[in-house]
């Protein structure tokens, strides 16, 4: 079913889904022609989610809320139906804030994951940097599993000083620390590929967040915090890769992957 056929993937970190419909993001969203829809931060339960509207156009819900409520959360919306679908990585903590969803098809494998911010305070960052070895040694073991690897999502770090606005300045925030960036080189040097890097390897100024201060998204002082990474065996599959960030459904633009010719 997969030959010859462009496979099309959008991820949003939505900032509440009930929030970016509101700002048209439905509207939108169902006159295209995506076949995978990850969402980060849905800031709902399955009940408060417009799952009709989804179904009504094909897609397959999979959404896991946090226990905290109006809080982080997860959720794929999929054309395609999986072999398999996985809620959470096994660590109690983590999968409380309702942060991985991972999906099983013939082809592939899908993981949609909202990385944990740490620019509340100290005790968050270190629960950043729990995630960060939590998740590595999860996906190196699912890597060892299984081929063709598809992540995508809220990352919350920014790798390098072109995906940042004000690289000096942020030097000692958290999303750019010199511990973060070295996780994503870390990670990237396993056998994963940055999609974006691939075809815009020394693209300036294209963000994917922008605080809601100081009229930072007029200005376009952002960070690119959001991915689609893929497994190696995926990188000549790419066909296009990128960010929308004209379009403002939250504080972060979508991004999007096409994949070409599974074989």
């Amino acid at each position: 079913m997969y030959k010859g056929w462009i496979m099309k993937f959008l991820s949003l970190n939505c900032n509440g889904i009930r929030s970016a419909f509101a700002k048209g993001f439905g509207d939108w969203f169902f006159k295209q022609d995506y076949d995978i829809l990850a969402l980060q931060e849905i800031k709902a339960n399955q009940e408060n989610i417009d799952l009709e509207s989804f179904q009504k156009f094909g897609y397959i819900p999979f959404v896991y809320p946090a226990q905290k409520k109006g809080y982080s959360g997860t959720a794929i919306f999929t054309k395609i139906k999986p072999k398999k679908s996985v809620f959470g990585l096994g660590q109690e903590f983590f999968d409380s804030e309702g942060r991985f969803i991972q999906l099983e098809f013939e082809k592939f494998t899908f993981l949609n994951c909202y990385f944990p911010s740490g620019t509340s305070g100290e005790d968050r960052q270190a629960i950043k940097m729990q995630f960060l070895d939590f998740i590595y040694n999860y996906l190196q073991k699912l890597k060892k599993k299984k081929k063709s690897l598809i992540l995508c999502g809220d990352i919350n770090i920014a790798h390098t000083e072109i995906d940042i606005h004000d690289p000096k300045g942020n030097a000692n925030n958290s999303g750019f620390l010199p511990e973060e960036r070295e996780w994503v080189t870390k990670f990237l040097k396993s056998g994963w590929c940055d999609t974006f890097r691939i075809l815009h390897p020394t693209s300036k100024d294209i963000y994917s967040w922008w605080t809601y201060r100081f009229n930072a998204r007029s200005k376009n002082k952002g960070w690119r915090i959001d991915y689609f990474f893929v497994s190696k065996d995926l990188k000549d599959n790419v066909k296009d890769a990128g960010i929308l960030n004209e379009l403002v459904f939250s504080d972060h633009a979508p991004v999007f992957l096409e994949l070409k010719s599974f074989t």
